[in-house]
């Protein structure tokens, strides 16, 4: 946002500042261009997400070795999440991949798993996804009915995954099955090849429609000990390291969302005019553009403070599931208010607002939905 609503913020450095020229750079010049055709087919084309990759834009905190860039500062990631949403390209391929994925497979993975799985990622040859929902469970995981059954030394993996984001072109499928014969969950990396394994329809959603979002299906897909990720039976456990980050990604883009939002809603009310003057200057549009404005600096301050954090290791899960719904809920109400203040404009798909607005509300449901996210602050306070 501009100086004058929020201010010069201290958390990023100079590399931090070139990072995002560049970014920024490339997403105007190669992603906003295909943006509507991405909208219109529900899904994202191969060829830009290669050509990301070559701008070392997927899986930068990969190794070197690997063909990352060896990065660990979480700061990058956010910078990354920001400049997608300022570009309004509308898909979560980048945050599932650098937030989610690269993390599963750089933590839990062994040598020659890695040689393996990141070169591809690396090079946008591969897309990955991550398979927790199913249709009877979504934030409890231990709802969860995909199972795997040993066979010698190996498993077999039945069971159905929804809402799966990048499922209709995932080349690697991190399934997360409940272990037969014991009480936990794991990890399985199933190839898109797999025998026994099916896409079911690319799901059509109210928002977010250059994502692609998919139903899985597996039907006794045989799984060697190769392509198990951490010790099965520990799913949970191995699952929970990775959700702070997870979650605060989805604080950064929400907060980004809101602060996009309430600046083009700015503009709108000094050039719209009602009755002769600006829209903004009635005092109940002004008072609620204030109320807005000051609501995103106070999450702003929140949400850094959370970056600073993690980017320390020091973010616990609670703090990250606050920041999750608290930015996500703000996201919510700022695009709802935006959107009434351009009055019948804001209902026509030709005005981003309209757009932000769909795309908006998915955020307050996934990465656990914000009900659990006030659960998990509110048992973290012994309650």
């Amino acid at each position: 946002m501009t100086a004058p609503v929020l201010g010069r913020r201290t958390i990023f450095g100079e590399e931090h500042d070139d990072f995002r020229r560049a970014v920024r750079t490339f997403l105007e010049r190669e992603a906003q261009p295909r943006a509507p055709q991405w909208e219109s087919d529900g899904i994202i084309d191969r060829e830009f997400w290669r050509t990301a990759a070559a701008n070392g834009l997927v899986g930068f905190a990969a190794p070197v070795e690997y063909g990352g860039l060896g990065s660990t500062d979480f700061r990058f990631n956010v910078v990354l999440d920001e400049e997608v949403v300022r570009a309004g390209i509308g898909t979560d391929a980048f945050s599932l991949t650098n937030n989610v994925m690269i993390p599963y497979l750089l933590d839990l993975t062994t040598d020659e798993q890695r040689q393996r799985w990141l070169p591809g990622l690396t090079s946008g040859e591969l897309v990955a996804a991550v398979a927790m929902s199913e249709p009877g469970a979504g934030s409890d995981l231990r709802g969860i009915r995909t199972t795997a059954r040993r066979d010698g030394d190996h498993y077999r993996i039945s069971g159905q995954k929804t809402f799966i984001t990048s499922g209709i072109q995932a080349d690697l499928v991190v399934v997360v099955a409940r272990v037969e014969g014991g009480d936990g969950l794991g990890l399985f990396v199933v190839p898109a090849d797999a025998a026994g394994f099916a896409r079911g329809r690319k799901l059509d959603k109210i928002g977010r429609r250059a994502q692609d979002t998919a139903e899985l299906f597996f039907d006794e897909v045989r799984v060697g000990p190769e392509d198990v990720l951490g010790e099965p039976g520990n799913g949970l456990a191995l699952l929970k390291r990775n959700l702070p980050q997870e979650r605060l990604g989805i604080a950064v883009i929400a907060q980004a969302d809101a602060e996009w939002m309430v600046e083009f809603t700015l503009t709108y009310a000094r050039e719209r005019t009602a009755f002769g003057r600006p829209i903004g200057s009635f005092q109940a549009n002004r008072f609620a553009l204030a109320d807005l404005v000051t609501d995103i600096r106070v999450g702003r301050t929140y949400i850094d403070r959370c970056i600073e954090l993690h980017a320390d290791g020091q973010l616990s899960g609670a703090e990250a599931a606050g920041a999750k719904y608290w930015a996500t809920d703000l996201e919510w109400r700022v695009a709802d208010r935006c959107l009434q203040l351009h009055g019948g404009y804001g209902y026509m798909e030709e005005y981003e607002i309209a757009r932000r607005w769909r795309d908006a509300r998915v955020q307050r449901i996934y990465g656990g939905s914000n009900e659990i996210m006030r659960d998990i602050v509110g048992r973290s306070l012994g309650l």
